[in-house]
């Protein structure tokens, strides 16, 4: 190959490399930013099953919920935990 191909080559593969990360920078940082300005927290007190929740518990003291109850699930909020049984 002569140097003037040489040169040519080595050119290209070199603003390749730079295009594309300047192009990963670009796009990274915008999906960054997106992903971060949307983020909102909710807390629930209660969840459905198989994930953890989240915040304080405050138990329903209702005399209409407390007397369909279960002694367990009774016992977990007393405790200050998030009832698991019903």
């Amino acid at each position: 190959m002569k140097i003037a191909k040489k040169w040519i080559v080595t050119m290209i593969l070199g603003g390749s490399i730079l295009g594309g990360a300047l192009g990963g920078v670009v796009l990274g940082s915008s999906v960054g930013h997106a992903a971060t300005a949307t983020t909102t927290t909710t807390t629930t007190q209660s969840s459905p099953s198989g994930m953890t929740p989240s915040g304080t518990f405050v138990p329903n003291e209702n005399a209409a919920h407390e007397a369909n109850e279960s002694a367990a699930r009774e016992a977990q909020e007393d405790a200050g935990q998030f009832p698991t049984v019903p």
